[in-house]
Order: C-alpha cells, then sequence, then structure tokens
C-alpha cells in the first residue's frame, strides 16, 4: 500500500510537470512566431490558427516564422535529449554536447566540406557534422585512454578539443572567405531558415532517433546506481554507454546541421528537468527535449527583442544569448561537482628541467628572440631581401625599405613584450590554483578584460585612451576574483574546479562582449579582430599601455620566494611566517594587471599564458627566479612568430595573432593532457 501511495503522487507530479513544460513550449512557440520584421504580431499567429488570417501573414508565416520556429523545436529537442542521454550516461552534469567537444567537431568538419567547395547537399553535411562530432568526442576519449577519467578531467578534456577544433574552423574561414561565406554567423548558432526544407528534414533525423532514445531509459537507470549495480543487474554497461554516447553525438551533429554550434542548451535543459524533480530517463528524455525547444526558441525571442529586425543592422545571433545564460549555470554546476582531482592537486604537472645551466637556456632564449624579430621585419605583405634589410638595420637602407622596417618594428616591439607580460601573467595564475592549465584566458581574465574595455567604449565613448587599460584591468582582476571566490569550497581550492569555473566565466564574459558590440552598433569586424587579438597597426604609443604590466612583471619576478611558497600548500607556508591570503590576493590581482593591461593594448591573446610557463619549467625548473624571465622570453618568441605567420600567410590580408596563438596552443594543450599522470 505505502509504495501504490508513492507512486501516485509520483505520477501525479510527473504529469504535472509533463504538462506545465508542453503548455511553456506552446507559448513560447506562438511568441516566437509572432516576433519579426514583417509587421505579423501574435494576434496575426492566433487568427492564422483559427483560420482567419490573411494572404500576407500566411505568407510570412510559411516563408520564414514556420522553417525558424520549426529550426527552434528540432534543434533544441535534439539539443536537450542529447545531453539527457550524456548525462545519465557520464553521471556528470556538467557534461553535454559542447563540453565534450561535439558541437565543435561537427562545426569544423561542415566549415571544412565547405571550405573544399564541394557542394554535398543536405545529406552530406548532416554526415559530416556527423563524422566531426564522432571524431571529435573519440578524441576526448582518446586523450583520456589509459587513465582515470575523472570527471574534471573529461571536462578539461573536452574543452580542449572544443578550443582545438573552433580555431581550426575561423582559420579556415579566413583562408578562403569567399567559399566559407555565411559560416562565421551559423557559427555563433542561428535559426535562421532559407525555407522548411532543413528543419523538416533533420526534424525526421530526431524524430527517428528520440523512440531509441527511450528505449536506453531502463538501463541508463540502473547505470545511475553505479556501474557494478548495473553489471549484476543485467545492464552490459560499456555497450550500453557506446550506444547512448553515438546517439547523443547524432542528435548533437543534427542540432548542428539545422542551426549551428549551440552552446548550453544541451547542459541547461537536463538539468532543468532534474530540478523540477524528474529523475526516470523515460520521462526525463523527452522532457529535457521539451526544454531546449522551449530555452532555444525563448532565447531566439529574446534576441529578436533586445535587437529587432527593423532596426536595420543584422540580428544577435541564439548561441550569444543561450551562452549568457548558460554559463552562469555552469559556474554553478562547476561549483557543486566534484571534480576527482580535489585529492591529487594539479590536473598535470611539468617534467624535469634540462641539464643547461640557466644562463644559458636564457641566452639561448634571447638569441631566438632576436632571430625572430628580425625574421619578422623581413616577412609581410612587402617582402624585404635580407641585403636590403642589412642596409636598413646599418643606416644605409633606401627609403622604402626604411618604411616598411619603420612601421614593422614598433608592432613586433609591442607584440613581444605583449608575450611576455602574458607569459608572467600565466606564471602567477598558476602559482595560486596550482594547475599548469589556469591560463589566463581560461580562467576568464581576458574576457573580463574584454567586457571591462568595451563597456567603457559603450557607456563612455568620449572617455580619454587612458581609461581603456584601466578598465580592462578592472574587468579582469574582477573576473578573476570572482572565479576564485565561486571555486573556493569548504575552505580548498581545487585547481580543476577554477579552471571549470573559469571556462563558465570566460563563456558568460565573452557572450556579454558580444552583446554591447553588436547593440552599440560597434564596427562588429574591427572589435571582434581586436577580441581575437591583434597587433595591427600598434605603434609605439601602444608600448606606453604596456607599462605597468612590464613593472608588474617586474614586481612577480623579484617577489619569487613567497610565490615559490604558494606552491607548496596551506601549513608551511604559514609556518615561515608567510600570510597566506594576502599573498595569494596579491599575486592574483598582479596576474589580473599583466593579462588585463596587455588585453587592452593588443586585445585577447590566448594559450601564450599556458604553452610559456610549461615550456619554460621545462627548461629552468620550478623556481619563480627562474620560471619568470624563462617565460617572458618564450612568450615574447611565441607572439612575435605569431604575428610575423599571421601578416605574411594570407598577405596582404592578416590572420590575427590571437587566432596564430590558438592554433599553436591547442595542440600543446592536448600534448600536455596526454601526458597526464595516470591516477
Amino acid at each position: 500500500m505505502t509504495t501504490k501511495a508513492a507512486a501516485v503522487p509520483r505520477r501525479s507530479t510527473t504529469l504535472l510537470v509533463s504538462g506545465v513544460a508542453a503548455l511553456a513550449l506552446l507559448g513560447v512557440a506562438v511568441l516566437h512566431l509572432g516576433l519579426g520584421a514583417a509587421g505579423v504580431g501574435v494576434g496575426d499567429v492566433l487568427n492564422a490558427v483559427r483560420g482567419d488570417a490573411d494572404e500576407h501573414t500566411r505568407a510570412v508565416l510559411v516563408g520564414s516564422r514556420i522553417p525558424r520556429t520549426l529550426a527552434g523545436l528540432v534543434a533544441g529537442v535534439a539539443l536537450g535529449v542529447s545531453g539527457a542521454l550524456i548525462q545519465g550516461a557520464k553521471r556528470n552534469p556538467l557534461a553535454a554536447p559542447e563540453t565534450l567537444g561535439a558541437n565543435a567537431g561537427a562545426y569544423l568538419a561542415v566549415t571544412a566540406l565547405l571550405f573544399t567547395g564541394a557542394n554535398a547537399g543536405l545529406l552530406g553535411t548532416g554526415f559530416a557534422a556527423f563524422a566531426g562530432a564522432l571524431l571529435a568526442v573519440g578524441l576526448v576519449y582518446l586523450l583520456l585512454a589509459g587513465g582515470l577519467a575523472t570527471p574534471g578531467k573529461v571536462l578539461l578534456a573536452g574543452t580542449t578539443v572544443q578550443l582545438a577544433a573552433t580555431a581550426v574552423a575561423e582559420f579556415l574561414q579566413m583562408l578562403d572567405e569567399r567559399r566559407t561565406q555565411g559560416v562565421f554567423f551559423w557559427g555563433n548558432g542561428t535559426l535562421l531558415q532559407a525555407g522548411p526544407d532543413r528543419p523538416l528534414a533533420i526534424g525526421a533525423v530526431v524524430a527517428l532517433a528520440v523512440p531509441v532514445a527511450l528505449l536506453l531509459a531502463r538501463p541508463l537507470d540502473l547505470m545511475a546506481l553505479g556501474d557494478q549495480t548495473a553489471e549484476a543487474l543485467g545492464v552490459r554497461v560499456a555497450r550500453v554507454r557506446l550506444a547512448v554516447l553515438t546517439l547523443a553525438v547524432l542528435l548533437a551533429a543534427a542540432a548542428v546541421t539545422v542551426a549551428g554550434p549551440i552552446g548550453f542548451v544541451g547542459l541547461v535543459a537536463p538539468v532543468a528537468a532534474r530540478l523540477l524533480g524528474v529523475r526516470a530517463h523515460a520521462v526525463l528524455l523527452p522532457l529535457a527535449g521539451a526544454l531546449g525547444a522551449a530555452l532555444l526558441l525563448a532565447a531566439d525571442a529574446a534576441a529578436q527583442i533586445v535587437r529587432p529586425p527593423s532596426a536595420g543592422y543584422g540580428e544577435l545571433p541564439v548561441g550569444v544569448i543561450t551562452a549568457l545564460v548558460g554559463g552562469p549555470v555552469f559556474i554553478l554546476l562547476a561549483r557543486r561537482v566534484a571534480t576527482g582531482d580535489a585529492d591529487t592537486g594539479a590536473a598535470v604537472t611539468a617534467a624535469s628541467p634540462g641539464r643547461l645551466r640557466f644562463p644559458a637556456v636564457l641566452g639561448l632564449g634571447l638569441a631566438a628572440l632576436v632571430v625572430a624579430v628580425v625574421v619578422g621585419l623581413r616577412v609581410g605583405d612587402v617582402g624585404i631581401g635580407w641585403a636590403r634589410l642589412a642596409a636598413v638595420l646599418t643606416g644605409s637602407g633606401d627609403a622604402m625599405a626604411e618604411s616598411v622596417v619603420s612601421y614593422r618594428f614598433p608592432r613586433i616591439m609591442v607584440a613581444a613584450v605583449s608575450g611576455a607580460c602574458l607569459a608572467v601573467a600565466g606564471v602567477a595564475v598558476q602559482s595560486v590554483v596550482r594547475n599548469p592549465l589556469a591560463e589566463p584566458s581560461l580562467v576568464g581574465v581576458t574576457g573580463g578584460a574584454s567586457a571591462g574595455a568595451v563597456l567603457v567604449i559603450l557607456v563612455i565613448p568620449a572617455a580619454p585612451a587612458i581609461m581603456l587599460p584601466i578598465a580592462a584591468a578592472a574587468g579582469g582582476a574582477l573576473a578573476l576574483a570572482l572565479v576564485v571566490l565561486i571555486a573556493r569550497r569548504g575552505g580548498g581550492l581545487d585547481p580543476t574546479r577554477v579552471v571549470l569555473v573559469g571556462i563558465g566565466m570566460a563563456a558568460t564574459t565573452m557572450a556579454l562582449t558580444y552583446v554591447m558590440v553588436s547593440s552599440a552598433q560597434m564596427n562588429i569586424a574591427s572589435a571582434l579582430t581586436w577580441l581575437a587579438g591583434s597587433t595591427y597597426a600598434r605603434d609605439y604609443d601602444s608600448l606606453v599601455w604596456l607599462v605597468v604590466p612590464v613593472l608588474t612583471a617586474i614586481a612577480v619576478t623579484a617577489s619569487a620566494r613567497a610565490v615559490d611558497l604558494l606552491d607548496l600548500g596551506d601549513d608551511l607556508p604559514r609556518s615561515l611566517g608567510l600570510s597566506l591570503g594576502r599573498a595569494r590576493l596579491m599575486v592574483l590581482a598582479a596576474a589580473a594587471a599583466l593579462a588585463a593591461g596587455t588585453a587592452a593594448a593588443v586585445g585577447a591573446i590566448g594559450f601564450v599564458g599556458l604553452v610559456a610557463p610549461h615550456l619554460a619549467r621545462r627548461i629552468a625548473g620550478n623556481g619563480t627566479a627562474r620560471v619568470a624571465p624563462m617565460a617572458a622570453v618564450l612568450g615574447a618568441v611565441l607572439v612575435v612568430i605569431a604575428d610575423a605567420v599571421g601578416r605574411s600567410l594570407l598577405a596582404p590580408s592578416e590572420i590575427p595573432v590571437g587566432v596564430v596563438t590558438a592554433l599553436i596552443g591547442t595542440p600543446y594543450l592536448v600534448w600536455l593532457l596526454r601526458r597526464t599522470p595516470h591516477a
């Protein structure tokens, strides 16, 4: 009797929740159909439902509104069910198509297909998206092969693959803008459709996949009890998990095919379903699909309301709105999730240093920097021969060569100083969170700096130029402080949790920056180039903005002993008289000043603070007095080379230096994760 009595309320709750979700989805869909620039509102939509629509209303609904709403329904259901499947298979609330790299893999595959010029049609595009998503998820598990796949490491590997795929996709777009025209907007997620064919065809795939997913509901329920228990109850866990992940990847690829890579819907929808008290996957899967569709349509409706099509200056991609909503949700979940790395400390460790003495390796690094600067002076849209360059350097060059060198030299100096400061920023952040993956852009500092700088441009257009670096520094410091504050739990600072919270903070701040840039009708192309990190047209005046970061870098190096003590945990530094809280706060403030001040001068350049410190530790050991100057030299070399490659590969067009460092940094991050000690 007790069991039956308890089951009745559960069924009633399930029916109530399902009914409310269905009504919410219906209401959002009607609202979505009523938004647009053709003068057809919600009232006209309701009249059309009653059969009272005029010819104009029917034409608008059939020609544009219904395909768009249908695309939102299809993509939202696919992402919601995909996220619920992945979270059920991984028993990880942070696991989703985007955090496992599936969306980015599909995005890269479709971009690569367009880059080749092949006309594969809808079927070929969908197959490419599925293959790309499958390869991305496979790469994530290849990175973790042989080790303990803790939730934190799975998410870090997924983020790494996502960064790598996105960077390569952006690079392909820059290589051939004509063939990949339109991919940029699609790459941020959009429900705009040329007609109903695409959402109908992909919708048929989703309609077939969802019933298959429901067949896996019972095994997923048993797997929630643990792998051993599920095995004891007859579930072949490995096979079921493989089938679940394959189906989830198929659904994610379907969503990307119809609407581009849209983040966080597959994360938020299943979590919301669980918060409503639904646990059984037979109900959870369709409910997550309905909530995913409602969330996606609501986000697209919000985008149209914030920037109405009648304004005439373009739409806001729906993926930006979902990032604004999903980023904070990801942060809250990251704070609660058990990463599995709290006891093992840093996610990765550096290898032993080489045998050369420090002065020798530092000298070699400086020599490499000089070579990079000289090569950088020679290459570009206007090539200069070695003889002409030597003549300029010795004061006997011709006027044209001198003009070219005088233009390139300041930007190369800006690139070198910026790289050095970003590298020392990475050293500072990593010393506090004790995680070699804690690069400033990965922990939200760069995103916060970008948001701060754009906010000042938006609110105080006539503000003096000095306000830009100040605002960037304040934004970066605030973002980092929030990340550390949120990541602290139980008095400890889990290094992997810091990075996960930082990833959510970076997504939120970059989406916020995109909204501010577009809402202010700023030159989006120029703003996005700056956000991607660019040394274009930098001169000696830009060096003035880097004075504070340079002084901060010197201060960090001079405080090497205190910074080194931060690596020793909590007890020993306190016993040696170090005020641990104050020291951590000061070092984090220094890191924010370094990264944000540099971002104000050259925009958001990522991965330098990851690659340079790690290489420096391998070369010079772990002492900050050695790592900081060695990392500064390596960071300068990296950005100078990236600047030279960026302005010579597609000359006269330029590739933002941040894209080049991402192309270099993401494979390095992959390698770094692969070398993670197997716990």
